[in-house]
């Protein structure tokens, strides 16, 4: 065993907490919290010790696969695979155009560099539409906080008075640092307050002082009903408003129209409680808040997000110290695109490249909705998508309508998938290029949302690259050479310039100012052009001297603060990156980030005008019922026992079952003559699942759910295939979705029990 602890990072959740291991042979044995790493200094939920059951999965490549005309695998070598997959994309372009080809992925969990090094195959390609797992959660967010701030937002919990949290359960899915350690000092502080949102008394609802435990599905009734209340009864903010926010006249006449009364009874919440909740905000000195999927996988998700960003300027709870605020990215995790949702698609046959080519979504982030893939390919459409390209993502399992989405995969001319593993996905798809585990390679993460000093980790490999995989960089770079954009004579002039990065700099810049067309395919020529200037195992890293050229060029101010200016600042950074291990503080902002707001006097726009109207036509009734589907089914619970479908060895379960159990209450379980550990049927219009069922307090009448991570059929010693629990969205539709930006109702699905003899 290798006594040394060594610095990486747990790639389970959007936190990737700093982690220390210690490995025997391509095992890691221990683990334990990084205390040097500059975000979560030494925390680490329970989560962290499944490293090991993602390194060794089972269903792990170890060859290019290329499918046959049976639908079974055989086993190629890299040079076929390479030159096949760059031959059959380039014809698709040339016969249709890049456009039909669909890129979706970019980048697993706390794996981001190959969404970098992707840049430069899609621009080979000119692949023009995009999709990825955060327009199935984060769209409707964006397109609000766009027309509102025109910045990212983050939020500070450890030093708020009051901490709100809609459809979210830090308690399991952490989301800032230090979750729970956060959550408990609040608990115990009286001074202090926690209002939760959320139908089910979760374990951090179980801690809050306000539990708005609201019918699923009525989010944006509650949150504009605690709106309505802070203007209704005269306790907004108003001094601070004057001074930050802009177009507020016509937003508080319609939130005095609110009928508060009504949406407090279509939420089921007493109305004393909600309004006592607001009050509560009101008085707070600080609030942060934070919404998550609860929400944003639920009806009406996008007014939502509007709604709470109300709440957030009503209450003046940004830009100070335990509110929200602004942050600086080091790199930014969405390629732009549309924030015009509101208008209408132009005809068939005129291109719009800023909605979705066939059902006309709005292009948010760079990303069209998931839900909408299927349409934009089983159709006739002379703009349909032709060819995926999907990269360590697997949206046969994880998005809506499963069914729908491989009949979608097998009905294109092409797909390729990059990935671990023989996924869902992967058994669809014309070939499977293997890629090296998180550990095998230099990775990273791009979630980097923190105020005064944000940070940035470049995980060193853990160990050599399994046999027949390859990092993603160097991936890329051979599908770029074998598209004719990469040649031996770009790289050359470069290499010459040696391992002297201020030289590297000089000679790049000139190349660039005599060639500018090299720039789309930067990344895959700073890895070759840069592989004998790093060290050794870390040459997946060569794309991060481009980042950190770019961010220092657009975040001057910020980058000096932390200790990087100059011109030779961007290679200074780079320099820090790859000799902290643990991570590099890369900026540092003051005044809660008010200059990175980009709207007009910096100043936030409460108005805007398609959300008022959704607003105000909300259903006095609530949201849908569907009589013969009674019961509203959450279809992904996190929960202490799952985990995220990059680690698809199950058998590390705590409970020690590979089945999925469906919490329901004790009433509805007596209703249905249900008791512990019977099995039960979860049918839905699309589908059923199979589940043991798990009688739980939390659970609200009439709401059940269902764990995420599960429902994976992962290849066993013998070459059968197992599923694990339950896959969800084979009980999901993809036309369940937000009307706005198309984020799927996940968290709102009619169902019905069935009990098995």
């Amino acid at each position: 065993m290798t006594e040394t602890w060594q610095p990486t990072a747990c790639m389970i959740c959007s936190m990737n907490c700093g982690i220390e291991v210690q490995t025997e042979g391509e095992r890691i044995v221990r683990v334990r919290p990084d205390k040097a790493h500059p975000v979560t200094k030494g925390y680490v939920c329970e989560k962290a010790q499944r490293m090991e059951a993602y390194q060794q999965g089972r269903d792990r490549l170890s060859s290019p696969m290329r499918r046959r005309a049976d639908g079974t695998y055989e086993a190629v070598d890299w040079d076929t695979a390479i030159s096949e997959v760059a031959v059959r994309l380039a014809a698709v372009r040339d016969a249709h155009g890049g456009e039909s080809i669909l890129y979706y992925g970019g980048g697993g969990q706390g794996n981001h560099l190959p969404g970098v090094y992707a840049q430069a195959t899609l621009a080979a390609l000119g692949v023009r539409y995009r999709s990825n797992a955060l327009a199935q959660e984060k769209t409707g967010e964006a397109w609000v906080q766009a027309r509102m701030f025109g910045c990212g937002m983050h939020h500070d919990f450890e030093h708020a008075e009051v901490a709100l949290l809609i459809g979210k359960n830090p308690w399991q899915s952490n989301g800032f640092p230090r979750a729970r350690v956060v959550l408990r000092e609040i608990a115990a502080d009286p001074a202090r307050s926690m209002i939760v949102i959320d139908p089910r008394r979760s374990e951090t609802a179980a801690m809050a002082d306000y539990h708005l435990a609201i019918r699923p599905g009525t989010d944006a009734w509650c949150l504009g009903a605690l709106a309505a209340v802070l203007v209704q009864e005269g306790i907004a903010n108003t001094a601070w408003m004057d001074a930050h926010v802009s177009n507020a006249e016509p937003v508080l006449e319609v939130l005095k129209r609110v009928p508060v009364s009504q949406f407090a009874q279509v939420c089921q919440v007493d109305e004393d409680l909600l309004r006592a909740a607001a009050r509560r905000m009101a008085a707070a000195s600080s609030m942060a808040s934070m919404e998550d999927l609860g929400m944003q996988m639920g009806v009406h998700s996008t007014l939502g997000s509007y709604l709470h960003r109300l709440i957030i300027g009503l209450t003046g709870s940004f830009g100070r110290k335990g509110t929200s605020y602004a942050f600086v990215p080091f790199r930014p995790l969405g390629g732009g695109g549309s924030a015009n949702a509101g208008s209408a698609a132009r005809p068939s046959g005129e291109r719009n490249w800023k909605r979705s080519p066939v059902t006309g979504f709005p292009v948010i982030m760079g990303l069209i909705p998931c839900n909408a893939i299927s349409e934009e390919i089983l159709t006739d459409h002379p703009h349909r998508f032709r060819a995926m390209f999907i990269e360590s993502a697997n949206p046969v399992h994880s998005l809506a309508d499963t069914a729908r989405m491989r009949e979608a995969l097998r009905a294109l001319e092409f797909s390729v998938v990059i990935d671990v593993a023989m996924t869902e996905t992967a058994s669809e798809a014309d070939y499977v290029l293997p890629a090296c585990s998180q550990f095998e390679k230099a990775e990273a993460s791009f979630f980097n949302f923190e105020p005064a000093e944000n940070a940035f980790q470049l995980r060193h490999p853990l160990f050599a690259p399994r046999e027949g995989t390859l990092e993603e960089g160097a991936i890329h770079t051979r599908l770029c050479e074998a598209l004719g954009v990469l040649s031996a004579e770009m790289v050359e002039p470069l290499k010459a310039a040696g391992g002297n990065l201020d030289g590297f700099a000089m000679a790049f810049a000139q190349m660039a100012a005599a060639q500018p067309a090299i720039m789309a395919v930067a990344p895959v020529l700073l890895y070759r052009a840069l592989a004998n200037a790093l060290p050794e195992g870390m040459t997946n890293a060569a794309a991060l001297w481009g980042v950190a050229q770019i961010f220092v060029r657009n975040f001057p101010e910020q980058a000096a603060a932390a200790g990087f200016a100059g011109p030779l600042a961007g290679n200074r950074l780079f320099e820090a990156i790859l000799n902290s291990p643990s991570g590099t503080v890369f900026s540092r902002i003051e005044h809660g980030g008010w200059d990175l707001v980009r709207q007009p006097g910096q100043r936030i726009n409460l108005h805007v005008p398609e959300m008022l109207e959704l607003l105000m036509a909300l259903d006095p009734a609530g949201p849908p019922v569907d009589p013969d589907y009674p019961l509203i089914l959450s279809a992904g619970e996190r929960r202490t026992e799952t985990s995220n479908t990059s680690i698809r060895d199950a058998t590390w379960l705590r409970k020690g079952t590979l089945n999925s159990t469906l919490r329901i209450h004790p009433g509805d379980a007596a209703q249905f003559g249900l008791g512990e550990g019977d099995a039960v049927d979860v049918v839905t219009r699309r589908g059923r699942a199979r589940a043991a069922v798990e009688i739980h307090e939390g659970c609200r009448p009439g709401h059940v759910s269902l764990p995420n991570g599960l429902g994976l059929d992962v290849r066993q010693a013998d070459g059968s295939v197992r599923r694990q629990g339950a896959a969800l969205n084979e009980l999901t539709d993809y036309r369940w979705r937000d009307p706005v930006v198309g984020t799927p109702w996940h968290k709102y699905v009619p169902a019905r029990l069935e009990k098995v003899a």
